[in-house]
């Protein structure tokens, strides 16, 4: 399985700073065989940036995309106009769940919207801080994993990518916290016993698992090392170009 490598820039960088940074990424970058390298920038910048990628050293990903494909829907974009520009989307991130209020019925359209218009959905999880002081970690992920997946069908499941990315640990919440393996690991055994149950056992092994949460350079080897995590979706680190290729060369030598 590849090691994905997902760098969200969220509401950063104009058109013209993705350019430079991705011309600078682009040319920094080898051609990985096994490590698929992506990045998020924000919408006004996915057709520019569209033009100018190579496809075989870095991916682009939307960070969020409208579940109807046309129609009278006012400053949306859908993933029908995203198609041919990207080959992911990061859908249900915690800032889109907690601060614009989406749901998981909302959030499930989207994956559904995604994999009909052949982007490969990013699928975000992750419980509040109160939710784990509470015990509900498991509730919690449980219901957001099968909400998010209601609208995919069996045959479907290989076209998702999930995204653990617990919200008490994403650096640009209040008092993040770092989150050690051992919480990981246990979150990600979550998630496959899930995806098991629903899915079967099977292709429920052959998904990919990424997390993400404070993820820099001095962390990134050891949550790669995590039984059953295949990447990291990196936020504020994937901004410094030299953080982030040194996170890409950090999957590449330990997942060699």
């Amino acid at each position: 399985m590849k090691t994905y490598i997902v760098g969200n820039w969220k509401l950063n960088f104009t058109v013209g700073e993705s350019s430079i940074y991705l011309h600078k990424l682009l040319k920094s970058l080898p051609n990985y065989r096994d490590t698929e390298v992506v990045v998020a920038p924000s919408l006004i910048a996915l057709q520019p940036l569209s033009l100018q990628i190579d496809r075989h050293k870095v991916k682009l990903a939307a960070q969020n995309g409208f579940y109807r494909d046309y129609g009278a829907f006012t400053g949306e974009v859908s993933f029908s106009q995203l198609r041919g520009l990207v080959d992911y989307a990061i859908i249900g991130h915690s800032e889109r769940r907690y601060i614009l209020r989406e749901d998981d019925k909302m959030v499930a359209k989207k994956v559904a919207a995604a994999i009909r218009n052949k982007v490969t959905p990013i699928l975000c999880i992750g419980e509040t801080e109160s939710e784990r002081a509470f015990g509900e970690t498991a509730d919690v992920i449980r219901d957001q994993l099968i909400g998010g997946l209601s609208e995919v069908a069996d045959d479907d499941l290989h076209k998702v990518i999930i995204a653990y990315e617990p919200v008490w640990a994403i650096s640009s919440t209040k008092a993040a916290k770092i989150a050690t393996p051992d919480e990981i690991s246990e979150v990600v055994k979550m998630i496959r016993k899930v995806l098991g149950e629903t899915y079967g056992e099977k292709p429920a092994e052959n998904v990919p698992i990424l997390f993400g949460g404070s993820v820099n350079a001095s962390n990134a080897g050891a949550y790669l090392t995590v039984p059953g995590v295949n990447g990291l979706l990196i936020g504020g680190s994937s901004l410094i170009l030299n953080e982030f290729t040194d996170i890409i060369e950090t999957a590449k030598r330990v997942r060699a």
